[in-house]
């Protein structure tokens, strides 16, 4: 067999062993492999289809870790004290390595082995997942109560529970580190890539004549065609060192940024993603304070609702791109349709929910009860510890007390049941008639409202989506042809520098604002135990509906002026074709305008 055909200027090249799999059917008729090479055959890992598979299980499993540890925030708070913006800054934290590199992988990622990158990336990844593990391990076993010293059964209703939280991020980092292994194997481009490169280096070296060379020199070129030459991302990214691309890199962003679709339509992303972060990360937590449920059966019926959601109407946008055939124009129409009607569907969120609790001390209570002091005269005998947490409820009032001995009881009685036994405080002087209470926290009366209110925040999300595939094209539309990629890059670093970095830590800082009692870890603030729910919705959902306010606001500036550019251009379409249509009457039937070739 020949040499491998290279550049003009290059030397007859050595095939290496995986360039010998494909050389073997490069050149015999219809594409069977040569006797010579029989010995020598296509690795499984030659395959497009099985790399794409590999990714699809890899990107799986990755997700595994970051969707985990937002189902797991409220117990990973209960555990070690933190507050909702400390926890809100620990998730924003994994967008910071992305948000590093991304820009950098557009660039160089094509000079190195990008399979085994991604594999070394993936096994980071894996070594993080069992990172975050590390806690549990090191730390001070739990201790949920320090006012019974007769020891209680906690049930998955309690306040108090903390589940396994760092069994599901052992189970994902495996996963990662399985999924990770393939990627070792795979060549650095597959057969079909060679073949195409060696078939382009044949053309460009049969067409390449000094006649072309001449007419491409620089002194021959206009200094307008020149600079437009060196401003392509494809002339100035393959030969950047790093401290070039540096150098570089602010003049490429603003010229970038000087195309108003492209910024507007990243504008509005930037507030779909605000709003995506903010409630992938707190809407369990949310759900759990505000409907009384357990953590499990909060991520339950996320995991069944919303996420489908999310993927239906991803789908639904890029089909009816594809079957309506949309232009700029009509994608910037069924972006702001799908968020006008997404905003109109978050309104009844706001009167979806559960009244605050009676927390004898804290919240105020009915008009027939005066409200008692965190303190009263008749736990004054007690010496309550302040920092105790033990919560019971009286059943006749529906009012719940922060331990026994704020409801001044002096005995505890213990009913067996079939399946689980029953803790009562008795002789309780600060309870109304002295009635006994129960052990954990009241119940809520509407926790049956978490499914039509989970039904329309899903049903959001599904409007919300429709714009994902629409606004690409829009990106894609919106910048030249040469700076497409490098957009694509410079789109997600500003969704995770201006989204999904600060939204976790704004929303935390929110739902802070709404506690009314705070637990104290050596002297310091650290998990909320209640909070006012009522402020928890308005604040919550208030947040997602200015995000969602900003995105119909970028769309509809979009729309604005994507149809008065269309407008332009037909106008300047309608004035031009007299003009040719007259110059072609007086110029004869023979001949052809000078102006009319493209």
């Amino acid at each position: 067999m020949g040499p491998r055909i290279g550049p003009a200027g290059e030397g007859p090249q050595v095939p290496d062993k995986e360039t010998k799999a494909t050389m073997g059917t490069e050149n015999t008729p219809g594409g069977k492999a040569s006797p010579d090479s029989q010995d020598v055959r296509p690795s499984v890992f030659h395959n497009i289809k099985l790399f794409v598979l590999c990714h699809s299980l890899l990107q799986l499993a990755q997700l595994m870790i970051s969707g985990y540890l937002k189902s797991s925030i409220s117990t990973v708070e209960k555990r070690f004290g933190l507050s909702s913006q400390t926890s809100g800054l620990l998730v924003s934290f994994n967008e910071v390595g992305n948000t590093a590199l991304i820009v950098f992988v557009s660039y160089f990622g094509s000079r190195v082995h990008r399979p085994r990158m991604i594999g070394y990336g993936a096994i980071l990844v894996a070594l993080a997942g069992l990172l975050m593990t590390l806690p549990h391990f090191i730390s001070e076993p739990y201790r949920y109560d320090n006012t019974s010293p007769g020891g209680i059964s906690l049930t998955i209703k309690d306040p108090r529970w903390v589940g396994a939280w760092w069994l599901g991020f052992l189970i994902a980092a495996g996963s990662v580190a399985l999924a990770a292994i393939p990627y070792f194997f795979f060549p650095k481009e597959m057969p079909k890539e060679k073949h195409e490169l060696q078939f382009r280096r044949k053309v460009l070296a049969v067409t390449d004549s000094p006649a072309r060379k001449d007419k491409d020199s620089p002194s021959k070129q206009s200094p307008g065609e020149s600079t437009k030459k060196q401003d392509g991302l494809v002339q100035i990214a393959p030969n950047l060192t790093v401290i070039q691309f540096i150098k570089v890199f602010p003049r490429v962003l603003l010229q970038t940024l000087r195309h108003p679709i492209f910024l507007l339509v990243v504008l509005s992303q930037v507030c779909l993603s605000s709003m995506a972060a903010g409630m992938a990360t707190f809407l369990p937590k949310f759900l759990e304070r505000q409907f009384s449920i357990t953590a499990s059966y909060a991520n339950l019926l996320i995991g069944c609702l919303s996420f489908p959601s999310v993927i239906v109407g991803i789908v639904v946008g890029g089909v009816l791109v594809k079957r309506l055939h949309l232009g700029p124009v009509g994608c910037g129409a069924l972006c702001l349709l799908g968020m006008l009607l997404c905003l109109f569907f978050s309104l009844p969120l706001f009167f979806i929910g559960c009244p605050s609790h009676q927390i004898a001390g804290i919240t105020h209570q009915t008009s027939a009860q005066p409200r008692p002091e965190l303190f009263p005269s008749c736990m004054e005998v007690c010496s309550c510890p302040s920092d105790g947490f033990n919560p019971v409820c009286d059943p006749s009032t529906h009012v719940e007390y922060i331990t026994p001995c704020h409801a001044g009881c002096s005995s505890q009685v213990v009913q067996d049941a079939l399946d689980k036994s029953q803790v009562f405080y008795t002789n309780c002087s600060c309870v109304a008639e002295g009635n006994p209470v129960m052990a954990g926290s009241c119940d809520s009366t509407c926790s049956h409202l978490v499914v039509p209110f989970l039904l329309l925040v899903s049903l959001g999300s599904a409007l919300a989506c429709l714009t994902h595939t629409p606004s690409f094209m829009l990106i894609l539309r919106g910048v030249k042809k040469e700076d497409k990629t490098l957009a694509v890059g410079i789109q997600f670093m500003f969704l995770r520098i201006l989204a999904w970095m600060p939204s976790p830590v704004i929303h935390g800082s929110a739902i802070d604002t709404t506690c009314v009692h705070w637990a104290l870890s050596c002297g310091r603030r650290a998990v909320c135990r209640y909070y006012n729910n009522d402020l928890l919705r308005n604040r919550f959902i208030g947040l997602q509906f200015f995000f969602k306010t900003g995105s119909v606001i970028c769309f509809a500036l979009v729309l604005a002026i994507l149809r008065q550019q269309d407008k332009e251009a037909r106008t300047k379409e309608s004035r031009s074709s007299p003009a040719v249509a007259q110059q072609l009457l007086v110029s004869g039937p023979g001949k052809k305008p000078e102006d009319s070739r493209v």
